[in-house]
């Protein structure tokens, strides 16, 4: 399971493969299309980037082009499947918060009821 960061850096990357194979990018093109909120450096980006290739999401090689260190990636099995395990998880959490929901309003309607049979 990725944590807040490797999610926003790993759809900043499927985002920018445009569903395609692979891609070719840059530090700054991935920093760009990152949330504002979060202040990326390129240390910790490159660090996110190794920790994701390690987990098996994408293959990555790095090279430079006019000084700038850019990133050949291919995405493996894993990373085609990011997007559906990231509906799937928003899914899961829709349903626990309505199964939730659904448990406190049994448990409200249960209570009425046992104070209407007990309760004189």
């Amino acid at each position: 399971m990725l944590d807040k960061y490797e999610n926003e850096i790993m759809s900043a990357i499927y985002a920018l493969c445009d569903g395609t194979g692979g891609c070719l990018i840059s530090s700054p093109d991935i920093l760009a299309v990152l949330p504002e909120k979060h202040r990326y450096s390129a240390e910790k980006l490159e660090d996110i980037i190794f920790t994701l290739k390690c987990d098996g999401y994408f293959d990555v090689i790095t090279s430079e082009r006019k000084g700038e260190k850019m990133y050949v990636i291919n995405l493996k099995e894993n990373g085609f499947a990011y997007k559906r395990t990231a509906k799937q998880k928003q899914r899961d959490i829709t349903f626990k918060i309505f199964l939730a929901f659904i448990g406190a309003a049994a448990t409200f309607i249960f209570g009425i009821i046992l104070k209407a049979l007990f309760g004189r």
